[in-house]
């Protein structure tokens, strides 16, 4: 009870060892305006960013892309002195090199993963998100206690910049153009990829438009989106305002849904790829269960977790619980691009993420406007509209996706089932 107590009531004195730092008088609306203000510039290159890259590549795109996210991020505390506007601006530019990322991701993966291997493949991909905020998070709020909340953005431009290096030396387009690849495993990509790459010139747009599995997985892509954007952008805001935990606990217990999601997107992925492989379930019936999984399960923790009352652990635990089951849909509908049409994964991945960024552009802006006082109320309201969009596209997801290549993304208009 003592400790509870303690929790409960911010205390007068400042911790020993904290450095304040800088602080602005915004108030919640404009701090959601400018959380927000990143997915300004990130939607705008998603199809772009995808197109680019089905033509060029998506090695020197998704480099770039990173490389100037990471120096704009290096001028956020000049900028944030400046005011709110030259903020918001900034955000926004970063997102511009940050919304070709998983576009630029996929057009590669094209070119890389076996079919029977992709979930195992993109899921250590999309755990890399994962891991850098179960590493950023604690960081952040170690940074911010003992140094100065700038050198947070000092710190991470600077290993963007290094990313940037490393990938340039590092990284191979394709199979064909890898210095170290052995030959029998650059046969046996190719060779797995044959009949399900396209050579068309053109895009097919109009069918690729009109397809209804393309509109599952947005349906799918947005949903889940609008759960894990108001969670990674307000979960501090609810365990130092609700749970009442300082600087340095709300850094670590933030991070721990993340290390729980990265650790099921792993897992997840090397048994969706087994049950394809050793039990012969088919790729839809994969993609739906783990999708239902991944959305569904979530949806009910997450409800939970406002419903608790003061149980501080509990909240804690479900909220984990619910980011870990989230994991699922790596290997359901946020690969089924790949499945649909991987000559044009890059493509499909930027339209399905240009509506799964609308959340995190207006998420945390409706967040923050129904928890103007941060009560325990409020925060029940957010978590049940997250949940009932995560089970609604949950539901069209399964009830509409496909595990097949699509005939108008095949040169001979034959669909291939894997």
């Amino acid at each position: 009870m003592a400790r509870r107590a303690q929790l409960g009531r911010p205390s007068c004195r400042a911790p020993r060892g904290w450095k304040p730092g800088k602080r602005y008088q915004w108030d919640a609306e404009t701090q959601g305006w400018i959380l927000g203000s990143f997915f300004y510039g990130y939607i705008i290159t998603q199809i772009p960013g995808g197109y680019i890259a089905s033509k060029v590549g998506g090695k020197l795109l998704l480099g770039f892309g990173i490389l100037g996210t990471a120096i704009f991020t290096l001028f956020t505390p000049i900028a944030a002195d400046f005011g709110v506007g030259a903020l918001i601006v900034l955000r926004a530019l970063e997102g511009l090199g940050e919304g070709v990322t998983f576009p630029a991701m996929h057009a590669m993966w094209s070119s890389w993963a076996p079919p029977l291997e992709r979930s195992k493949l993109l899921s250590i991909s999309y755990a890399g998100a994962q891991l850098g905020t179960v590493i950023s998070l604690p960081l952040s709020g170690i940074i911010c206690f003992y140094m100065d909340w700038t050198y947070v953005f000092y710190l991470f431009g600077i290993v963007g910049i290094i990313w940037f290096i490393l990938w340039i030396f590092l990284v191979s387009e394709t199979p064909e153009t890898h210095k170290t690849i052995s030959r029998h495993e650059k046969e046996y990509i190719l060779s797995s990829l044959k009949n399900q790459l396209s050579s068309q010139k053109s895009v097919p747009w109009i069918p690729m438009l009109k397809s209804l599995p393309l509109g599952a997985i947005v349906v799918a892509h947005f949903s889940y989106n609008w759960t894990f954007y108001t969670l990674l952008t307000l979960l501090p805001t609810y365990m130092k305002e609700i749970l009442r935990f300082n600087v340095q606990e709300n850094g670590l217990l933030s991070a721990l849904p993340y290390f729980g999601c990265w650790l099921c997107m792993i897992l997840s992925g090397q048994a969706a790829d087994n049950l394809r492989a050793k039990w012969n379930y088919s790729t839809i019936c994969v993609r739906r269960v783990f999708s239902l999984i991944g959305m569904i399960g979530p949806a009910v923790f997450l409800v939970a977790a406002g419903f608790i009352g003061c149980d501080y652990s509990l909240a804690v635990a479900f909220l984990t619980i619910s980011t870990t089951l989230g994991g699922f849909c790596s290997s359901g509908f946020s690969i089924n691009h790949l499945d649909i049409a991987p000559s044009y994964a890059g493509i499909l991945l930027g339209i399905t993420n240009t509506f799964a960024t609308i959340p995190g552009m207006v998420g945390p802006v409706i967040a923050k406007s129904l928890t103007p006082n941060n009560t325990i109320r409020e925060w029940q309201t957010v978590f049940c509209i997250a949940a009932a969009i995560n089970v609604s596209g949950a539901i069209f997801f399964s009830l509409f996706a496909k595990g097949e290549v699509q005939n108008w993304a095949l040169d001979d208009r034959h669909g291939h089932r894997n």
